[in-house]
């Protein structure tokens, strides 16, 4: 028996090598926990039990991540998706478990199985895993795509059909009375929980988190987040209905208030971490021998399922209007087994619905399916392309549409996003006689554009494909003006594949990122909250009298530094509104007193840099020498001004302070 600490130790050394190796590989995290799970969970290894204490910890990975994703999902635009929610979810659940009926009826000449059995498996096959699938269309930016959207909105259903399912499998053995009742019950919780969170949560919860934030208490912003999570996921299930619904219905409201983003980046810690042990205890529960001694059952318990659920749900996505290539996307999407068909898996064998050696076969079949949503998922546009002509129709007329802009060009420059920034320097290279071509994923802001003459086309700046058509061996640069680091990376990678020498302007919100962006390759990036107050400065130093030559010399200086006087300032109390800005760089003075460990030592010495920290100036008697050298020797009194995160501040203070 195995103490609580040695349990963790070895929970958390098996996912940590299991996920290094993974990234290693180029494959999901999260398929490294659940291969973790399996091989140290009870029915392999033995390393780790399956307690309840576990897996019911684990849940709330599920919960953030809902959480999550609510915050992606405000109330208007969930009031525009009721059509797929209602239409293509409920198609798509109630379709299965009744198609499922008669192949449970032809199974019964192997297994014995009632057509009850067949409803109830019907409902877990119909599942698909929110977790693994939302968590994967978040990191490719994929929420709000077309297959995006069907799939957050059928996932959707399947969190409300999950209520339904617990009441109803239970119900089946009864008569049609009791039956009737217990969906009456049902359907009165739900209809009592969503008046009471989206109606009166909408109203208070606004209110409660600008009083929560006025108190300028980081610690105390980060328990409220904690329970407003957690306490709308305890009213939905003291409701009957699931935690996960409760989270995203918070995280829905949460995103009608300014401090969305804030939030968001507060949650990501609690939802990763748990969502790794979700993961993990989903793997305890494969048992790999039934696999071994039943695999032709389970290859075709896994094969039979993805393949009749994507089918079944492609057509139902063409059905409701999606195009040949966003069906096959949704369809892979949603093709695996998912967390709450474990639920209702572990309900049906509680009840002798199905033979225990089917049960274990289903089980294994669910959890191995699991296994490949992810690699589904990745390839979704290969195979997409592969199996729809309309989809590569589509790409193709694209991709020509972008060659045919950029065919006449040469020297040109290629704006990746046609936003406001995008359409500003569109007008100065083409006053400067330069040609462009832009790229915009807005197909409003396209067709009004090039309505209007100018050179955009729709195609996604992140493929290599358009970057390609869009003649980057031809081009003299490249422009990306969103404020996305994610996809401006995704754009780095490729034209450092394509055309490592051809310079790349980045555009940020600020200089968070600076240092990455020009490792990825960027020749500069433009922060705008610096590159706004440098023109502030210089506007002021004209007014001021000072001469324009000179105001311009010094503005090129601060950015042929890279800005490095600019950035991090100051921060005062005001400043700790911004929550966002907490972990951002900043200043900070430091006098040297009777007794530091400083005095006396040359600046190089003092190892402040390996708290990536650095010193931008040194006030020595009234006179402030900037950017010092480093053998510059510290004496009593100089006060050292030092850029870099609080925590870094914190240890260069103790490092400078008396012992």
């Amino acid at each position: 028996m195995h103490s609580p600490l040695e349990l963790t130790l070895v929970l958390l050394a098996a996912a940590v090598i299991g996920v290094v190796l993974f990234r290693m590989l180029q494959l999901p995290p999260m398929l490294a926990y659940l291969v973790v799970g399996v091989l140290i969970g009870p029915k392999a290894t033995g390393l780790e039990s399956d307690s309840a204490q576990t897996r019911y910890l684990a849940e709330f990975g599920v919960v953030f991540l809902m959480f999550s994703i609510g915050l992606e999902f405000n109330l208007s635009k969930l009031r525009s998706m009721r059509r797929l929610v209602l239409g293509l979810g409920a198609s798509q659940v109630v379709l299965t478990m009744l198609l499922t009926i008669p192949v449970s009826m032809l199974l019964s000449h192997w297994y014995p199985l009632s057509w009850q059995a067949g409803l109830a498996l019907g409902g877990a096959l119909a599942m698909s895993s929110t977790a693994i699938v939302s968590k994967m269309l978040a990191e490719r930016l994929q929420l709000e795509t077309e297959h995006g959207r069907n799939i957050i909105s059928v996932l959707l259903f399947q969190d409300l059909a999950v209520v339904l399912l617990l009441i109803v499998i239970p119900s089946l053995g009864k008569n049609p009375t009791d039956l009737a009742l217990a969906l009456s019950v049902a359907a009165l919780k739900i209809t009592v929980a969503l008046v009471l969170i989206l109606f009166l949560g909408q109203k208070l919860l606004s209110r409660w988190f600008h009083l929560v934030a006025a108190r300028r208490s980081q610690e105390l912003f980060m328990l409220n987040l904690l329970l407003v999570t957690l306490g709308m996921a305890a009213l939905t299930e003291r409701l009957g209905l699931s935690m996960a619904l409760g989270a995203f219905l918070a995280g829905m409201l949460v995103s009608e208030t300014p401090y969305k983003l804030q939030v968001e980046e507060d949650i990501k810690p609690f939802r990763d971490v748990l969502l790794g042990l979700f993961f993990v205890t989903v793997g305890m529960l494969l048992d790999p021998r039934v696999v071994f001694e039943h695999w032709a059952l389970v290859l075709g318990l896994v094969a039979a399922p993805v393949l009749f659920k994507f089918v079944l749900i492609a057509l139902l996505a063409r059905a409701f209007g999606s195009g040949g290539g966003a069906a096959i996307r949704t369809a892979l999407g949603l093709a695996q087994a998912g967390e709450f068909g474990f639920v209702l898996l572990n309900q049906i064998d509680g009840m002798k619905l199905i033979d225990p050696l089917l049960g274990q076969a289903i089980l294994a079949a669910m959890l191995l399916s699991m296994l490949l949503a992810p690699f589904l998922i990745q390839y979704s546009d290969v195979i997409a392309m592969r199996l729809s002509r309309t989809d590569w129709l589509m790409q193709s007329l694209a991709m020509t549409k972008i060659a045919a802009q950029s065919i006449a060009t040469e020297r040109h420059v290629i704006i990746c996003g046609y936003g406001r920034s995008g359409q500003n320097l569109a007008h100065m290279v083409e006053q400067e006689g330069i040609g462009y071509v832009a790229l915009d994923l807005d197909p409003d802001r396209v067709r009004e554009a090039a309505a209007a003459g100018e050179h955009v086309v729709y195609g996604d700046a992140a493929r290599r494909e358009s970057l390609v058509a869009a003649g980057i061996h031809r081009a003299a640069a490249v422009a990306i003006t969103y404020a996305d680091t994610a996809s401006a990376l995704k754009v780095l990678h490729h034209v450092q594949a394509l055309e490592p020498t051809l310079p790349v302007i980045v555009r940020t919100i600020d200089d968070a990122d600076l240092d990455r962006l020009q490792q990825a390759g960027a020749t500069e990036v433009v922060p705008e909250i610096i590159e706004g107050s440098l023109m502030l400065a210089s506007h002021a130093l004209v007014l001021l009298g000072v001469p324009l030559r000179r105001v311009v010399r010094r503005a090129q200086e601060m950015r042929d530094a890279r800005y490095s006087l600019l950035r991090g300032y100051f921060h005062g109390q005001d400043d700790e509104e911004d929550m966002l800005e907490r972990d951002a760089v900043r200043l900070h003075s430091v006098p040297l007193a009777k007794g530091s460990p400083a005095i006396g030592h040359k600046l190089g010495t003092m190892g402040l840099e390996t708290f990536k920290t650095s010193v931008t100036a040194i006030r020595r008697q009234g006179i402030r020498a900037l950017d010092p050298d480093p053998d510059t020797v510290l004496e009593l009194g100089d006060i050292v001004v030092l850029r870099g995160t609080p925590e870094g501040l914190q240890m260069a203070e103790e490092r400078l302070s008396p012992r």
